[in-house]
C-alpha cells in the first residue's frame, strides 16, 4: 500500500466532516506560521494559524496540529473579533468537572492523544461568524535530547489545505558553537529544494522553509489538502573533553556534559528475548534479524550472553563468553533458529540474565541487561510487583536494565517502572516494517559506554535534578539543572567524577562556564530546570507508593501549574466565547490511551455484552465497568489486530475502533468516519467508495462499515442512543486460523441450568456459576432488540480473566 490515509464520511448518517476536511469555499486557512527558537538545546515553538469563514453563516472551524511527545504545551490562545481567549492550565482534578460535563452531553473534548512514535495530537474547534476570522496560537516547549551524536528538532506540518502564506522559521543559538546543521524529513525532498534556506555562522543558525502553493500540492506527501509531513532540523554543538557547557544566572544553572574522544569501555551484555506464542510471525522474524545485526556489531573485547524464553528458559550459553568471531557466529546460528511458542515467564528469564552478569563481574567493564518482550507474564511469577521486587534485588543497582516493549499488548507501565527502578529506560518498539531497525537503533544508543558511576557535584547548588548516572554512552548527553544557593554565583563550583575503565576521572574546567545574558536569559535557565524537574518527578512518582508518592506528585503538580506546563498531572481548559462547548486538553503517558472518565459520585459506567449460547435460547451476559480499551480480534498469523475503546454512554458501545495490519498501516474508526493511516501520512477522501488498503478492503453502507481481510469479514454498525452515536463490531465471517483471540473470536458458550431454591446456577465446563435473570440490547443487528439473558461476572462468562481482553493502548 502506498503511504495514504483514507477518510470516509458516513453519508447515511449525515455526519459533517467540515472540521476535518475544509472546503476552500467554506473556510480558508490563509496564513500558517511555525516559529521555533532553540537556545542552549531548549526549544520553544509557536504555531499560528489564521482562518477565515467564507460562508454566509456561522461555521465550526477546527485547529488540529501535531507536536513532539517529549514537549509540554505551555500556552494556547484564540483571537476572535478583537477578543483574546486564553487556555488556562489547571490541576487535572479541577478541570474534571468541565470535562465530564462535556462528555455527558455527548460532546467531544479537546484532547492530546498519542498519534505515532514521536508525535501527539492537539485538536480543538470554535464557531466563527459569517465572513469573520479566527487566529489560533499554540506554544510548546521541549529540551532537546542528544542521541547518536546529534539533536533533532521535529516540526510537523499539516495545515489541511494549501496555504498562501505558509512559513517555518527556525533560529538556533548555542554558546558552545554549532558544529554542523542539516535539514531532513519528508518535507526536505528535491521538490522543496528551493523552498529551504539554511544559514550557519559559528554560534547561530537559521532555517527558513517557505514553499509555494504549487509546491504544497506536488511533493511526495502533498495533495489537494496540502502538505503532510515533517521537517527535521539536525545539529550538534562543539565538544571538548572538559566539564562541558554550564549556563548560569543569579538564581539557576543548567549543565550539559558530553565529553568526546574518551576511550570506550568494554561491556558485558545479556540479551533476554521473549519467544512466547504471541511473538510468532513477523515479530520473531524481525527480532532474529535485529539480534544478528547486533551480534555482528559487538567488539571483540565485549562479553555477551543470549537468553530466549517462553514458559521455560533457553540460554545459548550458561555464562558470558567473549565476542570473538567463533562465539559470535555460534550465537548467530542460535538466533537464526529462534522459534516462537509457549507461555511467558519474564521473572525467571530476567533473574537468570542478572545472575549471568553478577557472576561475570569484570573490572573496568560496563554491564547491561536488555529485555525484549511483547506481552505480560503468563507462567511462573505473574504478580507484577513481585517480579519488579525480584529483579530489583537481583540487579542490586550494579547495572542498568533496559526494557523494550514490542507492540501494544505489552504492559508498558510495568516495563517502565521496572526499568526506572534499575537505572534504565523503557522503549516501545512499534510493530512496523522497520521494527528490526528500531531494535538495532536502540542498541546503538547504549553500545559504547565511555564512563561509569558518573557523579555530578555542585558546591553552592541546591534543588538539583538527577546527579548520579550509572553509565554515560557515546553520542548521548547528561543534563543537570538546579538552583544556586543564595544566588551566589561566585561560590558556585561544579565538578564531575566518573570512572573510565579502572581510572577515576575528575572534570573541572571553569573556562566552559557561560554567564547569563545575551542569548541565555535567566527565565530560560529557570524553565529548563523546571522542565527537567517535572519530567524526573513524574518518573520518580511512578516508582513510589504511599505518602512519598503523593509528596512527589504534589511537587510535580506545583511546578507544572507555576510554569503552565500541560503534563499528565494537569489539564488545559480551552476557554471559548460564551455558550460554546468547553474543551479540556489532557496529555497522555506512553503507557496509556486517553480514556473518557465518569463524573465523580455517579454509579460506575457499565457496558453489557451478550455471549450467544450453543443449543440454548437464553444467552449469557456480563458487564464491563469503565471506558476501557478492549482486545476485539487478534489474528497474529495474518498480522491483523482489532482493538476498541468503550464510550461514556451507559450500556452504549464503542467510541473508537482501531485496526492494525501488516507493516505500519492502521485504520481508525469513529462515528464520524474512517481514517486509514500509513505511518504518519494522511490523505482524506469522502463518499461511499470501495477502499483497498493492502489486504484489507472497506466499504460504507448507510449505518455500517464493511471490512474484509482474507477469510475474515468484520462489520461495524453505527447505533444511536440518547442522541449519542456509538459503534458496535460484529464478526460476520470467522477466520479459518485457530490462533485468533479477542472478544469477537469467542465461541458460543456451552452451559446447562442447575436449578436451586436460593438461586439459579449454570454449569460451564464442570464449574457451577451463580447467575441472575437480566436483559441486554443485542447490538449485533441493525435494529437492536432487547433480549433476556443470564447475567454473571465477566470472568465467569468468558471462562478467563477479563484482564486478558484489556489492552493498554488502542
Amino acid at each position: 500500500m502506498g503511504r495514504t490515509v483514507v477518510h470516509l464520511t458516513l453519508i447515511g448518517l449525515q455526519l459533517a466532516l467540515a472540521s476535518i476536511l475544509p472546503n476552500k469555499d467554506d473556510w480558508d486557512v490563509y496564513s500558517f506560521h511555525i516559529n521555533s527558537t532553540v537556545t542552549s538545546r531548549y526549544a520553544t515553538t509557536v504555531i499560528t494559524s489564521r482562518v477565515a469563514n467564507r460562508m454566509n453563516e456561522s461555521k465550526e472551524i477546527e485547529f488540529h496540529v501535531r507536536i513532539p511527545k517529549n514537549a509540554f504545551i505551555s500556552k494556547f490562545r484564540m483571537f476572535i473579533n478583537g477578543q483574546v481567549y486564553d487556555g488556562v492550565v489547571k490541576a487535572k482534578e479541577q478541570a474534571q468537572q468541565q470535562y465530564t460535563e462535556a462528555v455527558s452531553r455527548g460532546e467531544s473534548a479537546g484532547l492530546v492523544s498519542s498519534v505515532g512514535r514521536t508525535l501527539e495530537e492537539f485538536k480543538t474547534s470554535v464557531t466563527v461568524a459569517a465572513h469573520k476570522k479566527v487566529t489560533f496560537e499554540l506554544t510548546y516547549e521541549e529540551l532537546m535530547k542528544r542521541t547518536h551524536g546529534k539533536y533533532e528538532l521535529q516540526i510537523h506540518a499539516q495545515p489541511m489545505q494549501p496555504v498562501r502564506d505558509f512559513k517555518v522559521d527556525v533560529y538556533i543559538h548555542e554558546e558552545a558553537g554549532i558544529s554542523f546543521i542539516d535539514v531532513k524529513g519528508g518535507l526536505s525532498t528535491k521538490g522543496f529544494a528551493n523552498a529551504i534556506t539554511k544559514t550557519h555562522v559559528n554560534k547561530q543558525a537559521w532555517v527558513y522553509f517557505y514553499p509555494t502553493v504549487d509546491q504544497q500540492t506536488m511533493c511526495d506527501n502533498c495533495g489537494e489538502q496540502g502538505m503532510n509531513g515533517d521537517l527535521v532540523i539536525v545539529y550538534d554543538v562543539n565538544r571538548n573533553n572538559g566539564l562541558g557547557d554550564i549556563s548560569k544566572s543569579p538564581g539557576y544553572f543548567v549543565h550539559h556534559f558530553a565529553p568526546s574522544n574518551l576511550p570506550r569501555i568494554s561491556k558485558n551484555v545479556v540479551f533476554v528475548i521473549d519467544k512466547s506464542g504471541s511473538m510468532q510471525g513477523r515479530k520473531i522474524a524481525q527480532t532474529r534479524i535485529a539480534l544478528i545485526h547486533i551480534l555482528n556489531d559487538l567488539a571483540e573485547d565485549d562479553h555477551f550472553g543470549v537468553i530466549t524464553f517462553d514458559g521455560n528458559i533457553f540460554p545459548w550459553k550458561l555464562e558470558l563468553v567473549q565476542a570473538n568471531s567463533k562465539n559470535v557466529e555460534s550465537a548467530k546460528n542460535f538466533a537464526r533458529n529462534i522459534q516462537a511458542g509457549g507461555y511467558t515467564d519474564i521473572n525467571q528469564a530476567l533473574l537468570q540474565g542478572a545472575n549471568m552478569l553478577n557472576t561475570h563481574d569484570r573490572d573496568g567493564s560496563a554491564s547491561i541487561l536488555i529485555l525484549l518482550t511483547d506481552g505480560q507474564p503468563t507462567k511462573g511469577v505473574k504478580n507484577l510487583e513481585k517480579i519488579q521486587s525480584n529483579v530489583r534485588g537481583a540487579v542490586a543497582g550494579k547495572f542498568p536494565l533496559y526494557c523494550l516493549g514490542f507492540g501494544f499488548d505489552v504492559d508498558f507501565k510495568f516495563l517502565e517502572k521496572m526499568s526506572l527502578q534499575n537505572n534504565g529506560v523503557a522503549r516501545r518498539i512499534y510493530e512496523d516494517s522497520d521494527a528490526d531497525l528500531q531494535l538495532k537503533g536502540f542498541y546503538e544508543e547504549v553500545a559504547t559506554p565511555l564512563l561509569t558511576d558518573v557523579t555530578m557535584i555542585y558546591v553552592g547548588g541546591t534543588n538539583l535534578t538527577q546527579t548520579n548516572f550509572s553509565q554515560y554512552y557515546n553520542g548521548s548527553e547528561i543534563v543537570v539543572a538546579g538552583q544556586i544557593t543564595d544566588n551566589d554565583i561566585e561560590t558556585f563550583t561544579p565538578q564531575v567524577v566518573a570512572i573510565s575503565s579502572n581510572r577515576r576521572l575528575v572534570f573541572s574546567d571553569q573556562n566552559r562556564i557561560v554567564e547569563s545574558g545575551g542569548s541565555v536569559s535567566d527565565d530560560l535557565i529557570q524553565k529548563v530546570w523546571a522542565y527537567l524537574t517535572v519530567k524526573q518527578l513524574l518518573e520518580k512518582e511512578l516508582q513510589l507508593s504511599g505518602p512519598e508518592k503523593e509528596q512527589v506528585k504534589k511537587e510535580a503538580l506545583r511546578l507544572s501549574l507555576k510554569f503552565s506546563f500541560v503534563t499528565p498531572l494537569t489539564s488545559m481548559v480551552v476557554t471559548k466565547p460564551l455558550g460554546e462547548t468547553i474543551h479540556v486538553l489532557h496529555k497522555p503517558k506512553e503507557c496509556e490511551t486517553p480514556q473518557r472518565r465518569k463524573s465523580p459520585g455517579l454509579a460506575p459506567l457499565l457496558h453489557r455484552f451478550l455471549l450467544k449460547a450453543e443449543n440454548q435460547t437464553v444467552p449469557l451476559c456480563f458487564d464491563v465497568s469503565g471506558a476501557l480499551s478492549l482486545k476485539l480480534l487478534h489474528h497474529p498469523s495474518r498480522e491483523l489486530f482489532v482493538n476498541g475503546e468503550l464510550d461514556s454512554v451507559a450500556n452504549g458501545g464503542f467510541e473508537r475502533i482501531f485496526i492494525h495490519f501488516k507493516t505500519d498501516q492502521h485504520v481508525e474508526i469513529d462515528t464520524k468516519g474512517v481514517t486509514v493511516r500509513d505511518g504518519q501520512t494522511e490523505t482524506h477522501l469522502t463518499g461511499q467508495d470501495l477502499v483497498t488498503a493492502g489486504s484489507v478492503t472497506m466499504i460504507m453502507r448507510n449505518n455500517e462499515i464493511d471490512i474484509a481481510a482474507g477469510d475474515m469479514r468484520l462489520v461495524i454498525l453505527v447505533h444511536k442512543k440518547n442522541s449519542i452515536k456509538f459503534l458496535w463490531p460484529v464478526l460476520r465471517q470467522h477466520p479459518s486460523a485457530n490462533n485468533t483471540d479477542g472478544l469477537l473470536a469467542l465461541k458460543s458458550a456451552v452451559y446447562e441450568e442447575v436449578q436451586q431454591v436460593a438461586a439459579t446456577k449454570l454449569k460451564i465446563k464442570n464449574q457451577e456459576i451463580n447467575v441472575t435473570s437480566g436483559n441486554a440490547n443485542d447490538y449485533s443487528i441493525a435494529s437492536p432488540l432487547m433480549m433476556n439473558c443470564w447475567l454473571t461476572s465477566a470472568d465467569s462468562a468468558l471462562q478467563r480473566p477479563l484482564a486478558d481482553f484489556i489492552v493498554p493502548q488502542l
